[in-house]
């Protein structure tokens, strides 16, 4: 699929000098600059989208290595994640990455005393919440009877919180659990098990508020909402190809390598965008609306004074890594699609042999990703430390791994994936509309209410979108409503 991206969009038109109200620059083309550049194309607003990289997507992207497509980390989302639902429908994708019919995340734990791997699963029923992990609760290995007594306990007072109670932000989610009888295995082989995957941060270090939210939509809301979908394609085919051609059909011109280098306000309200696609290649771009989608220091550093109250609340929003390891075997070693895994290092495991094209290209060999959240004691160990950490790993996870040979070995680290959950955090997160009018702010990080995650990108775009619309007087509906949980 081929789309029209050019490298320096020509500057935008302007009457008498005056900057074009019915004109937007979105700076940023991660999928939060994607789908606001989207909705305010829809409702016939001239868009120009500005990506520093030659690619969109941000953090969720693909790159060749060889013959094969490699995502640059594994990512998921939920039933209960209906923008991102909405996304894959805006740029014709939902069928490349399809959804479970039924929750289901085998879990094998190496810590058992046999010293063999113990199979449990995390599985879902059609039965109304709660009883629909009643009886996969009932029958999990991992948990003695009390504590899995104790878990339906702490679930149902869940169910009580409310995520956006200012009060739980600033409480962590470990001491909660505690004082409702959660011991630590408990913590491990359930909550944080869930907990690190979709907030990036174990338990003690994350926000009660983020953490009920996340347990509270996705386990204790609908029966199906914790259903796991994911790409059967590499990322960038959703992201990078499917998005540009949507943005191109809607008339968004779209600039790569073209990174924004200042804000301003013209003298008659609108605003100018200083941009860089190059050594001498500076130019202007006037818009009546500027949406910034990039993360939060780009955001403090690109803000006009005034825009925000407290700008260096910005600065205290702090980040968190992601690793992920891959592995190439000479044969099939995993039959399951996924699984994590309890007592060891490894977090969860996914194969990617069919989405990387590496079974077009051998029908024996097998691709594996590891995808390790909240990796701070990882992130910057070497290549071959962390391949004579990880394999012995693998091989004690699966049985078929031993003996196999590894044809390729290799990692990719994302330093800052994600904003840190901590307690606290919640105050920091800046709304969309700032104090200037016709700049709004959108990205993850953002009070969307949702952890880090893909679904809270595409909310968060949706909202400066909205924003903007209203404050031009745009008529335009409503995804966020449309696609409530």
């Amino acid at each position: 699929m081929t789309s029209r991206t050019t490298t320096r969009p020509d500057r935008l038109p302007t009457q008498a000098g005056r900057s074009d109200g019915a004109a937007a620059v979105v700076i940023g083309g991660g999928l939060a600059g994607i789908t606001a550049a989207l909705e305010l194309a829809a409702a016939g607003v001239r868009v120009t989208l500005v990506e520093g990289r030659p690619r969109l997507g941000g953090l969720a992207f693909s790159f060749r290595r060889g013959e094969l497509a490699i995502d640059n980390g594994q990512h998921v989302y939920l039933r209960c994640c209906t923008a991102y639902q909405w996304f894959l429908d805006r740029v014709g994708a939902r069928h490349l990455a399809p959804l479970q019919d039924r929750l289901d995340v085998p879990v094998l734990d190496v810590g058992h005393p046999s010293g063999r791997p113990r199979l449990g699963r995390l599985r879902r029923t059609a039965l109304p919440v709660p009883l629909h992990l009643a009886a996969s609760l009932a029958t999990y290995p991992h948990l003695s009877l009390a504590e899995r007594a104790n878990v339906g306990r702490a679930a149902l007072a869940l169910r009580g919180l409310d995520p956006m109670d200012p009060a739980l932000d600033g409480v962590d989610f470990a001491t909660w659990l505690r004082r409702r009888g959660q011991s630590d295995r408990t913590v491990e082989a359930l909550w944080d098990l869930v907990g690190v995957a979709t907030l990036n941060a174990t338990a003690d270090r994350s926000s009660l508020g983020l953490a009920a939210m996340v347990f509270k939509t996705g386990l204790l809301s609908e029966p199906g909402a914790a259903d796991i979908g994911w790409a059967h394609v590499p990322l960038g085919e959703l992201h990078d190809t499917r998005a540009r051609a949507a943005l191109d059909a809607a008339g968004v011109r779209t600039a790569l390598r073209t990174r924004a280098t200042r804000i301003s306000r013209g003298t008659d309200g609108g605003w100018h965008v200083d941009i860089e696609a190059g050594p001498g290649s500076a130019e202007r771009l006037d818009a009546g609306t500027v949406v910034l989608a990039v993360p939060q220091r780009e955001t403090h550093a690109l803000l006009p004074e005034g825009a925000l109250d407290e700008p260096d609340r910005l600065l205290g929003i702090d980040t968190a890594p992601i690793l992920n390891l891959h592995v190439v075997y000479d044969r099939k070693v995993m039959r399951q699609p996924f699984f994590t895994a309890l007592g060891s290092p490894v977090q969860w495991v996914f194969d990617r042999t069919d989405s990387s094209g590496l079974a077009a290209l051998d029908g024996a060999a097998q691709y594996l990703a590891v995808s390790q959240s909240a990796a701070q004691d990882d992130i910057d160990r070497p290549v071959a430390e962390l391949r004579e950490r990880y394999l012995p790993e693998l091989e004690r996870l699966l049985p078929a791994a031993r003996g196999a040979g590894v044809r390729d070995f290799f990692v990719t680290r994302e330093r800052t994936a994600t904003f840190a959950p901590t307690p606290g955090v919640g105050r920091l997160r800046p709304h969309a509309p700032t104090n200037a009018p016709g700049l709004f702010l959108a990205g993850a990080w953002t009070a969307t209410g949702w952890p880090a995650t893909m679904e809270s990108a595409v909310r968060s775009g949706l909202t400066a979108a909205g924003a903007a619309l209203c404050e031009l007087g745009r008529p335009h509906r409503d995804p966020l409503r449309e696609a409530a949980v």
